[in-house]
C-alpha cells in the first residue's frame, strides 16, 4: 500500500519539477498530460488499499485504470510533435485519436454489469478482470505500436543526431512503461494462479520511466527545438526587438532592429541615450520613470526620425523581465507606426466633417424620439385629465384578465361618473366643467394604489381596473375614493366661489374566474363593464353619492 503511495509522491514532484523548471510550450504540455495522466495510477492504488468498503475501492480503482487508458493517446500526441509532424494533429486526426479513449473511460467508469471487472469474495482486494479491461490493453497497444512505427519511421530518415536522441530516449523510456506493465498483466493476472501476487509492478515501471524522461529530457534538451524555433519567429516580425540583460547590455536583436539602429550584440543599450537625438511625443519622464522605476513597470512612448528625407514614427515599448521580484533583463520592440499615422491622419480630417453630420443626426434623432413619445403618450391617454382614454384601457385589459383567469387571481373594476354635471355646464359654463373633471381625475389618482389604472371613459365617466383586489378592499377602497372627491373643492374663478360635486360609483369584484371565458376574452369584458354599468345606474337611481356593488 504505501510503495504505491511513495511512488505517486515521487511521480509528483518529478512532474512539479518539470513544470516550474521549462518555459511552457505545446511539446512541455503534452507532456505534462502524458506525465500528469500517469500520476493517478499509484494514487488510486494507494486510496484502494486504504479502504474497506467496496464502494470506494471500485471507486478509486477505476478512476486510476481510467488514468492509465489515457496514457496511450497522450503518448501518441507527445510522439508526433517530438517527431517534428504537428501538422499531423489537426481537429480530425486529434478526434479520431481520441475517441477510443474517451468511449474506454466512459466503459471504466460505468463499468456495465461488471464488464470491467468485478470482485472476487466480499471487496476488491481480488478481482478478475472482464472484456473492457483487455480492450484497454489492446488500444493501448495500439496506441503504442501507432507511435512507435512513426518515431522509428522518423529515425531512419533523419539524419539530424539529436534527433536521434531524443528518438532513442523517448523509444527507451515507453519500453520501460510497457515491459513492467506487460509483466504486471502475467504475473498478477494472466499467471495469477500459478506465480506469487508482486504489487507495485506498474506502478514502478511509471517510476523507473519518468526518471528515465526527466534526466533524458534535462540531459539532451529534447525541448532546445523551441529556442530555435522561437529566433526564427522573432526574426520574421514586423517589429524591430531587443533582448538586454540587466545592464543594458544588448543580448540579442532581430533583422528589424538592426536595420534601424547600428547596434550589435554586446553593445550597451542605454535607452535615455537612443532618445536624446530623436523627436519624443509624450511625457519622456514618465517613460523613464517608469522603465527605471523600482521595480520596473511596462512603458511605452513613441518617437520620429528622419530617414532618407522621409519621417518615420515608431513606438517603442520596454517590458521588464523579472525573476523572483528581481529585474533580470528587458525586452524592447520598436513597432514602426509611419503607415498607421498617415492614416489615421487623412481619417482624422474625414472624421471631423462626419462627427458634425453625426452631431446634427443625433440631434435630430432626439427630436424625433421626444416627438414620438409625445405622440405615444397622446395615442394612449386624455388630454384634459392626463388619465389613460378608453382604447388604452380595453387593450390592457385583455391581456390583464386572461392572466387573471388563467392563474385565479381577484381584480375589481369601478365605474363611476360625476353627479349632475349637465347642470355645472350650465351654471358655470365649460370652463369651470372642464376644471370639475380634471379636479375629480387628480383626486381619485391620489387614491388610487401604483398598481391600478385609472382612465377617462367618456364625458364625465371614469374606469378603474384594480388588480389582486377582492371584494372587501374593493368596497372600502371605492368608499375611500367617493369621500376623497365629495371633500375636494373646485374654483369657479368668481370672487373666490367653490363647489363641490359628489360621484356615483358601480363597483365589480371578480374573486373566483371561470377558465372557459378564456376562449372569448372581449365578450367576457363587454359582460363585466355591463354589470358594472348596471351598478353605476343603481347608485344614480338611488339618490347619487354612494356606491352599488354588482352580484
Amino acid at each position: 500500500m504505501w510503495l504505491d503511495f511513495g511512488l505517486f509522491c515521487v511521480t509528483s514532484a518529478l512532474f512539479v519539477y518539470m513544470f516550474i523548471s521549462s518555459s511552457i510550450t505545446r511539446l512541455h504540455k503534452v507532456y505534462l498530460a502524458f506525465h500528469a495522466s500517469l500520476l493517478l495510477w499509484p494514487l488510486c492504488q494507494f486510496a484502494s488499499e486504504t479502504t474497506d468498503d467496496p464502494f470506494f475501492q471500485a471507486f478509486y480503482l477505476k478512476f486510476g485504470f481510467a488514468g492509465i487508458s489515457v496514457v496511450g493517446v497522450a503518448w501518441t500526441f507527445f510522439a508526433v510533435l517530438l517527431s517534428g509532424r504537428s501538422y499531423l494533429l489537426n481537429r480530425r486526426s486529434m478526434t479520431a485519436l481520441a475517441i477510443p479513449t474517451v468511449a474506454l473511460v466512459i466503459l471504466i467508469l460505468l463499468n456495465p454489469s461488471g464488464a470491467f471487472m468485478e470482485p472476487l469474495g466480499e471487496d476488491y482486494t481480488n478481482r478478475v478482470y472482464g472484456p473492457i479491461f483487455w480492450a484497454m490493453v489492446a488500444v493501448q497497444f495500439i496506441y503504442l505500436a501507432l507511435s512507435s512505427a512513426l518515431l522509428v519511421r522518423t529515425f531512419r530518415d533523419q539524419a539530424a543526431p539529436r534527433q536521434r536522441r531524443q528518438i532513442r530516449m523517448a523509444m527507451t523510456g515507453m519500453i520501460i512503461l510497457a515491459g513492467f506493465a506487460l509483466a504486471d498483466t502475467f504475473v498478477n493476472i494472466l499467471l495469477d494462479a500459478e506465480l506469487p501476487n508482486v504489487t507495485g509492478l506498474t506502478s514502478l515501471g511509471i517510476l523507473f520511466s519518468v526518471i528515465y524522461f526527466v534526466i533524458a529530457i534535462r540531459r539532451y534538451g529534447v525541448f532546445d527545438v523551441v529556442r530555435i524555433a522561437q529566433v526564427n519567429v522573432v526574426d520574421s516580425m514586423s517589429a524591430g526587438v531587443a533582448v538586454l540583460d540587466e545592464h543594458d547590455v544588448v543580448l540579442e536583436t532581430n533583422r528589424v532592429f538592426r536595420r534601424l539602429f547600428d547596434i550589435r550584440t554586446g553593445d550597451r543599450l542605454r535607452i535615455e541615450s537612443l532618445l536624446e537625438p530623436l523627436d519624443v511625443e509624450g511625457g519622456v519622464d514618465s517613460f523613464l520613470h517608469a522603465y527605471r522605476g523600482n521595480p520596473p513597470r511596462p512603458a511605452q512612448i513613441e518617437v520620429t526620425f528622419r530617414e532618407n528625407d522621409a519621417f518615420r514614427h515608431v513606438v517603442i515599448h520596454g517590458e521588464p523581465i523579472l525573476a523572483n521580484g528581481a529585474l533580470i533583463g528587458r525586452v524592447l520592440t520598436f513597432q514602426d507606426v509611419t503607415e498607421l499615422r498617415s492614416l489615421v491622419e487623412s481619417s482624422y480630417r474625414q472624421n471631423e466633417a462626419l462627427q458634425q453630420r453625426n452631431r446634427e443626426l443625433v440631434e435630430m434623432q432626439a427630436e424625433l424620439y421626444a416627438m414620438n413619445q409625445q405622440l405615444e403618450r397622446m395615442a394612449i391617454t386624455d388630454s384634459l385629465t392626463g388619465c389613460y382614454n378608453r382604447r388604452y384601457l380595453m387593450q390592457q385589459l385583455e391581456h390583464e384578465i386572461m392572466t387573471n383567469i388563467r392563474y385565479n387571481i381577484p381584480f375589481a373594476i369601478f365605474l363611476f361618473d360625476i353627479d349632475l354635471f349637465k347642470s355645472i355646464n350650465d351654471v358655470y359654463g365649460h370652463l369651470v366643467g372642464d376644471e370639475v373633471i380634471k379636479n375629480t381625475a387628480d383626486t381619485v389618482r391620489r387614491v388610487l394604489r401604483r398598481t391600478d389604472i385609472v382612465a377617462r371613459y367618456g364625458g364625465e365617466e371614469f374606469t378603474v381596473y384594480l388588480p389582486h383586489t377582492n371584494r372587501a378592499q374593493a368596497l372600502m377602497l371605492a368608499e375611500r375614493i367617493r369621500e376623497a372627491v365629495s371633500a375636494s373643492e373646485i374654483s369657479t374663478g368668481k370672487d373666490g366661489q367653490t363647489i363641490r360635486v359628489t360621484i356615483s360609483m358601480g363597483v365589480l369584484a371578480v374573486e373566483d374566474s371561470d377558465p372557459s371565458r378564456l376562449d372569448d376574452v372581449k365578450e367576457y369584458l363587454r359582460e363585466l363593464f355591463a354589470k358594472a354599468d348596471a351598478a353605476l345606474y343603481q347608485a344614480k337611481n338611488g339618490g347619487r353619492n354612494r356606491i352599488v356593488a354588482a352580484d
